[in-house]
């Protein structure tokens, strides 16, 4: 398993939405998310390394940088940390993973995830606040992207091409071929494509239905093979910084 890659065109720090608390509307309906949620107080577990990863279900987690090591925090629930000082390209992420024995999206039924975040720090040449995940058959790594350390809509280097309405939010579509930096998942592939959803406005609270951004790709041709996981994520060039999710919740209905 193996990290993300380096776009173009960095921008300098904004800031995103801020949590307001309570009920957001949006999407199919009312969805229950407690923006004001804290981090657990006990029972969390560090993990610093350039490659590590443990845990099972949608608590699987996974760090990995190309520079010098990163941390990540996790508990027992679906909540993590995760932080960084020069660590080159850093990754640090949790929620379900399938590996070898991932199936096509549709099998999983309606994948959603619920998040709650605070930032701080910074994050170097780029960043991804959102869902990561790769597929194999084809190599596919892919990204939603609901907010960055950077401006909004983070700009990959790629043109977008169209934009969708998911969740009461307008993303960018983009796909784009990279060699990335660190290698990936599908047994040296060498250069593969890559799918992003990109929110036009940061937002640190909310829940994604991740299944609409993959049909929306496939609307687009941009069809994904056996998935090998569907993590939250945090990913920083460079800086130091550190976010923490109070919640990070991948859910499937199947």
């Amino acid at each position: 398993p193996t990290g993300g890659v380096a776009p173009t065109g960095g921008v300098a720090p904004t800031g995103g939405v801020a949590p307001t608390g309570g009920t957001e509307t949006g999407g199919t309906g009312p969805i229950e998310v407690d923006c004001n949620a804290v981090m657990p107080t006990s029972g969390g577990q560090d993990h610093s390394a350039t490659w590590a990863q443990g845990g099972s279900g949608n608590l699987a987690w996974q760090i990995w940088s190309n520079g010098s090591p990163g941390t990540i925090t996790t508990y027992d629930v679906p909540a993590f940390s995760a932080s960084w000082n020069n660590s080159g390209d850093f990754l640090g992420r949790m929620g379900f993973e399938w590996g070898n024995s991932g199936q096509a999206y549709t099998a999983y039924g309606t994948i959603k995830a619920d998040y709650v975040f605070k930032k701080s720090g910074n994050a170097g040449q780029y960043s991804y606040l959102g869902i990561y995940g790769w597929s194999t058959n084809p190599c596919i790594e892919w990204y939603i992207v609901e907010d960055s350390f950077h401006t909004m809509p983070f700009n990959t280097g790629t043109a977008p091409s169209g934009t969708a309405e998911i969740d009461g939010g307008t993303y960018n579509l983009v796909h784009r071929t990279t060699s990335g930096t660190g290698g990936d998942r599908c047994g040296g592939a060498g250069s593969w494509n890559q799918y992003y959803s990109i929110r036009l406005q940061g937002k640190q609270c909310g829940t994604i239905t991740v299944s609409d951004h993959f049909a929306a790709w496939a609307a687009k041709g941009w069809n994904l093979g056996n998935l090998l996981e569907v993590k939250i994520v945090v990913e920083a060039a460079g800086g130091q910084g550190r976010v923490d999710f109070p919640v990070a919740n991948v859910t499937t209905s199947q």
